[in-house]
């Protein structure tokens, strides 16, 4: 590990201890920066999000950061410019406020690969210091100074102000009562001038604006749905059409424990709730449907399956994994790149790609039977292969026959067979048909709930998926039986819920937010408005004052855990929102007709 070239001031927190609820992401629909609410940039992967990082301070004080010093400076209020990924932080001074505006190029008519600094009139002397730690801070930097350019490991870094380079840092000074601005670019460009800058900033928001276009929504916690649209996208490569699970590694699910993931992939098992987010938010916007084809070009990828169970931003097999000797985030380690359940049987992985085919078919704008090959192919698997144990959503090990994985699979079949010919559509409710008498002779608990697997008395809160998949009615004997011992057994208050583990105790982790938002769509098909209002209300509280969600949420502190942002919760959001603004507004047109009668 390079080792730090610099002392902590008393005051300013270590980079590895900012609360995660504190992080901001910038992004340019490629890769992402992670700021904390002092204008650090403490996580960037130059080029792609899950490239090498030039920042990695979240991870390790020694990692890399980007910083802003100013005498006194204390965190003060942020917000995104307008809609978009670009973000305004304000640093409150003892002579007044600095106020931040960082963002990453975005947009046809504007460079690729530039993160631009932008500093209003400084009140007191500002020294901005970039200390990049190449490669996961596995190598030093190399910096040069040539012409009017600090070189970075190839990168360019201009500044308004002369840069210097220091002890293996780059730092400018910003006079008192001076603006500026800092730009690194990761591929060769000129300097530019404020006319340019203010150029790339209007094309840039113009681009953010004009992805909102095709938003179709109006109706309750729109200003939240709003923001959990941006976070998707924020995690989206715009290149490919693919959506990673996050932007960070190793976040932990328990602070100072092992559970450390690496979410810079792209997860199958993502595919149906994002897919259907997308479709049923955006009137004509084809950003779920580009989401499925980089899916379906992932065919292939396995040596025993349809597909490995997630890949990189290349459709290849994302890389095993790697620890980093990091201290990691509070302490928890280890700190892994790569991730290691790529190939892994996960039933529900599979099925959620035909089930986000299906609304494509259903609900989006694709012609035909778009990646129908895939589909089939993937659907003549499920029905081979539906008694196999597997991993289930979880990724668990060893597998067993997850209930959840078969009942999904019985619902992809059953959609899928509506489009197949009449041959694949006997084929697959056959199997469909064979599941559900498994599940009802095997997959339920002594109380008649459904059991996570046979032979369990334990219920997970993926069952209540089950209705909004189509398996069963929310109101049957077995649902009402599984809802009920989901509130006793893993939600502490009615409105947050854990996830059942089989290799660890579910309990001791934070709640998992995606979660509640589940429960609430179960809400919204029993009939009970409120009490979904109520646990979509209690999920959004768990994200920041950006809107940003991450994996989870301790219940009893309200500290955010886990990488962020959290694709899949805000996904989940949109889709519970979405219900919830339906029924509401079937109900107010009930309500009406019966007026009028």
């Amino acid at each position: 590990m390079i080792r730090s070239r610099r002392q902590s001031s008393p005051e300013i927190v270590a980079s590895n201890t900012v609360p995660i609820r504190d992080l901001g992401v910038i992004g340019d629909r490629r890769t992402a920066a992670v700021l904390d609410r002092m204008g650090r940039i403490l996580w960037y992967c130059p080029c792609r999000f899950d490239g090498p990082s030039l920042f990695a301070g979240l991870l390790d004080p020694e990692g890399g950061e980007w910083r802003i010093d100013m005498d006194g400076a204390a965190p003060g209020p942020r917000r995104y410019l307008d809609g978009s990924g670009m973000l305004e932080t304000h640093l409150t001074g003892p002579q007044g406020d600095l106020v931040v505006l960082d963002w990453m190029t975005s947009g046809p008519q504007a460079p690729i690969g530039v993160l631009v600094r932008e500093f209003g009139s400084a009140p007191a002397p500002v020294r901005v210091t970039l200390d990049p730690r190449p490669d996961y801070a596995r190598r030093t930097a190399t910096l040069s100074v040539k012409g009017d350019a600090a070189m970075i490991e190839g990168m360019r870094l201009y500044g308004s102000h002369p840069l210097r380079i220091s002890d293996g840092t780059v730092v400018m000074d910003l006079p008192k009562d001076e603006a500026g601005w800092m730009i690194l670019s990761d591929a060769p460009i000129s300097r530019p001038d404020r006319a340019t800058l203010d150029n790339w900033r209007g094309h840039t928001l113009g681009h953010w604006e004009g992805l909102d276009e095709a938003v179709n929504y109006e109706g309750v916690f729109a200003d939240d749905l709003q923001r959990s649209l941006r976070a998707i996208r924020l995690c989206t490569h715009e290149e490919s059409g693919a959506t990673t699970a996050a932007v960070t590694t190793s976040l932990p699910e328990i602070a100072g424990g092992g559970r450390n993931w690496d979410y810079r992939y792209v997860w199958l098992r993502d595919a149906g709730m994002i897919v259907s987010a997308l479709l049923r938010l955006c009137r004509k916007d084809s950003e779920g449907e580009r989401y499925l084809q980089f899916i379906c070009r992932c065919s292939g990828t396995s040596e025993n399956y349809p597909m490995a169970v997630f890949t990189d931003l290349d459709c290849e097999t994302a890389p095993p994994e790697t620890e980093l000797p990091f201290e990691g985030w509070r302490g928890s380690r280890p700190v892994r790149i790569g991730n290691g359940a790529a190939d892994q049987l996960q039933l529900d992985a599979y099925a959620n790609v035909a089930l986000a085919a299906k609304l494509l078919y259903r609900e989006g704008s694709s012609q035909g039977r778009a990646h129908w090959d895939v589909v089939a192919d993937i659907c003549d698997f499920l029905s081979r292969n539906w008694c196999e144990p597997d991993h289930g959503i979880w990724e668990e090990t060893p597998p067993k026959p997850y209930v959840s994985g078969k009942v999904v699979a019985a619902c992809a079949l059953e959609s899928a067979a509506d489009y197949g010919s009449e041959a694949e559509a006997a084929r697959w409710r056959r199997a469909a048909g064979e599941i559900r008498d498994w599940v009802a002779r095997h997959g339920l608990t002594s109380e008649g709930a459904y059991a996570v697997y046979p032979g369990s008395d334990e219920v997970d809160v993926t069952a209540a998926l089950f209705p909004v998949w189509d398996y069963c009615a929310a109101d049957t004997p077995e649902m009402l039986a599984t809802i009920e011992a989901l509130e006793r057994d893993w939600s502490p208050d009615g409105l947050l819920y854990h996830r059942r583990l089989e290799c660890a105790d579910g309990t001791e982790e934070g709640v998992f937010v995606a979660a509640g938002f589940w429960v609430a769509q179960y809400w919204v098909m029993r009939g009970d408005l409120d009490r979904a209002h109520a646990i979509i209300e209690a999920g959004i509280a768990q994200g920041n004052d950006l809107g940003l969600l991450s994996e989870e949420a301790d219940p009893r502190s309200g500290e955010m855990l886990g990488n962020i942002p959290q694709a899949f919760a805000h996904a989940g959001m949109i889709g519970a929102v979405i219900d919830l603004n339906r029924a509401l507004k079937a109900r107010a047109r009930e309500t009406q007709e019966k007026s009028n009668g």
